[in-house]
């Protein structure tokens, strides 16, 4: 069994959502136990006891958004669950959530699984998933409880990406359907992607390559048109 560690950190300014005040703050483990007036904290015993004063404490940031060691489109994302996880830290954050993919024609299962190996053993902070969904049929949609049982309670489905993200709005229904009898969420990419492909295509074979012509293939009636629906 691992040992307990009690740290206390002492005459800190706290910083939450509504208040700011000064603070001995008790730390077991890796949670806060309790928060105390300035000195007001027990003897102890403390393990570790940090010198605050004239210092702000703030919680952890979550960033419920990242996409860690990510393949698309010829390309992987620039970092993995090391190097964000460790950047994170470093800038306050202490909790990530990343997207698990599904493959087309595999299970959800299998995503999943291929994500828990990415992060195993490499990430510098806590993190969660998000699963995305490609395919929502009758093989997936028994999946998604067992994965809410598992803890991820979100589901990322795409209305762009024709061939890779994409899901019609048919198995939009079906996913959403099964998320409310679950109560998990899901979260949706809210853009129509078949006509961003046609305009993508025509910038191409003008030679549009520059980084303006990523906004300008995807007008706002896309989105409009997504969010509407």
């Amino acid at each position: 069994m691992s040992k307990t560690t009690r740290t206390l950190i002492k005459g800190g300014t706290v910083v939450t959502a509504v208040d700011t005040y000064v603070a001995d703050l008790a730390i077991v483990d890796d949670k806060i136990a309790a928060i105390f007036g300035p000195g007001a904290a027990p003897p102890g015993p403390w393990d570790v006891t940090i010198d605050a004063t004239g210092k702000h404490i703030l919680p952890g940031g979550i960033d419920a958004h990242t996409h860690m060691d990510m393949p698309f489109g010829g390309t992987t994302s620039s970092d993995d669950f090391e190097t964000g996880t460790r950047a994170a830290a470093y800038g306050g954050t202490t909790c990530i959530v990343d997207f698990a993919i599904q493959t087309k024609g595999d299970p959800l299962r299998k995503g999943l699984d291929a994500w828990h190996a990415k992060a195993e053993g490499k990430a510098a902070a806590d993190y969660a998933f998000h699963m995305i969904m490609t395919d929502v049929n009758d093989q997936t949609i028994p999946e998604m409880g067992q994965v809410v049982s598992e803890g991820i309670t979100s589901f990322k489905m795409f209305m762009a990406y024709p061939g890779v993200l994409f899901v019609d709005d048919g198995q939009i229904f079906r996913g959403m359907q099964r998320a409310a009898e679950l109560g998990a969420l899901i979260c949706m990419h809210a853009e129509n992607g078949i006509p961003i492909d046609i305009l993508v295509a025509q910038a191409l074979a003008k030679g549009h390559t520059a980084p303006i012509y990523h906004a300008l293939t995807r007008p706002q009636i896309a989105e409009a048109e997504g969010t509407h629906r």
